[in-house]
C-alpha cells in the first residue's frame, strides 16, 4: 500500500486489542498443532508470536527477518535472516498479509510451515492457512508499536470530494 493511494482508511489496533485478536488466533491454532515452534516475521510478527507462543506453550522460537516496507511504502523485498529446513511442523506468525508479496518469498522459503496472520487483506488472504481478522485491501493498519496517541480531525473531514 502506498500512502498516494487516495481513498485509504485507517483501522487504528490498540495494545488491547491486538493482544485479544493473538489470542484468538491461538485458540485456531490448538488444533492445527502440535508444532515444533514458532518462526516470526520481523517485525510486525514479534508481538503476535511472543503472545501465541506463550497460549500454546511453546518455547522454541526463530525469526524470518524480511523488510519490505518503509513507513507506509513497500519498496524491494529484502530477506535479512532465513531459518533452515523447509517448515515441516513449524509454525509461522505475522501481524498482517496485505498484498502478498511478503507471504509469498515466505511459502517459497518455508512451504511445509502453517502461515497464520493476525490479520489479513484480500489479496494475500490465500496466502496464509489461518487468520483473525479480514480487513478491505485499502485499510491501513495502524499497529500499537507505530503509533501515539493525539488528535485527529473527524472522519468527514478527510472524505474527497466527487
Amino acid at each position: 500500500m502506498s500512502t498516494t493511494s487516495a481513498n485509504v482508511k485507517t483501522f487504528p489496533v490498540s495494545w488491547w486489542e491486538l493482544h485479544r485478536d493473538a489470542k484468538a488466533m491461538a485458540w485456531r491454532l490448538v488444533a492445527e498443532g502440535p508444532f515444533k515452534g514458532i518462526v516470526a516475521i520481523t517485525r510486525g510478527g514479534l508481538v503476535p508470536a511472543a503472545i501465541i507462543a506463550r497460549e500454546l506453550d511453546i518455547r522454541l522460537l526463530d525469526t524470518l527477518c524480511i523488510a519490505s516496507y518503509d513507513d507506509m511504502n513497500q519498496s524491494e523485498l529484502v530477506v535479512l535472516k532465513g531459518v533452515p529446513g523447509e517448515g515441516e511442523g513449524w509454525l509461522i506468525v505475522d501481524d498482517l498479509v496485505d498484498t502478498g508479496r511478503t507471504a509469498r518469498a515466505v511459502r517459497e522459503l518455508l512451504p511445509k510451515a502453517h502461515f497464520a496472520t493476525v490479520y489479513a487483506k484480500p489479496a494475500g488472504k490465500p496466502l496464509v492457512d489461518s487468520f483473525v481478522t479480514e480487513v478491505s485491501q485499502d485499510t491501513w493498519i495502524l499497529f500499537p508499536w507505530d503509533t501515539e496517541m493525539q488528535a485527529v480531525p473527524p472522519i468527514a473531514r478527510n472524505r474527497m470530494p466527487k
